[in-house]
């Protein structure tokens, strides 16, 4: 893979992020249809649903690269994580100004008595400091605190995943999906973690002594 072949497939996945804005906006400003009979809800739901996409796609970069040795796909990690906080904040933003209309005290009322919204405003905590230290410098200078941080992304996908399942009242097939999804991904971490946990054993087994 070449620094240009690389640069480009970069260019091509934030456009590819930028799409769901873009169809968003479009379509509040008339072009391409409009936003249906509940407008607010629409957009709640395009760009929480496209942050925990990207999120998801986010976790699944390791095990694709693993199992497939398609190792310049960790270039792409960054900009899908820092994308996917960008969906979240505008889904939180959305519920804050558009849906409470910034009235402070229901909103506080919200993230402290109603489960799915309280999942939700903690995952969007959790990210900030990983946004805020994604660039190389900050890895630089953490090193190993950095790796350590950023394992919340676990925690932030399992929190986005449980948001959606206590959001949706009549048919959680979706959530569920996406749980399953999630689980798979965690799972094959753990069991990676097992396996790489059992050749260092087994190496400090074999040297002498």
């Amino acid at each position: 893979m070449t620094r240009r072949s690389l640069a480009l497939i970069k260019a091509l996945v934030i456009v590819a992020c930028v799409i769901p804005f873009a169809w968003v906006a479009a379509r509040a400003f008339g072009f391409a249809g409009d936003l249906g009979a509940n407008p607010v809800q629409m957009v709640l739901h395009t760009f929480g649903k496209t942050g925990l996409n990207l999120l998801i796609l986010t976790l699944a970069i390791t095990p694709i690269r693993k199992q497939t040795g398609l190792n310049w796909l960790v270039a792409l990690r960054r900009t899908l994580g820092l994308a996917a906080f960008a969906y979240i904040l505008l889904h939180a933003i959305t519920y804050a100004v558009l849906d409470q209309g910034l009235a402070w005290r229901s909103l506080l009322v919200d993230v402290a008595m109603r489960p799915y919204i309280t999942v939700g405003f903690l995952a969007l905590v959790l990210m900030v400091p990983l946004a805020v230290t994604s660039t190389n410098a900050m890895q630089r200078r953490l090193r190993r605190r950095w790796v350590q941080l950023h394992r919340l992304v676990y925690l932030i996908g399992i929190l986005g995943a449980v948001h959606f399942l206590w959001l949706v009242k009549i048919d959680v097939t979706e959530p569920l999906l996406y749980m399953a999804v999630l689980a798979l991904l965690l799972g094959y971490r753990v069991i990676d973690w097992q396996r790489r946990n059992r050749k260092r054993r087994l190496r400090a087994a074999r040297k002498p002594t």
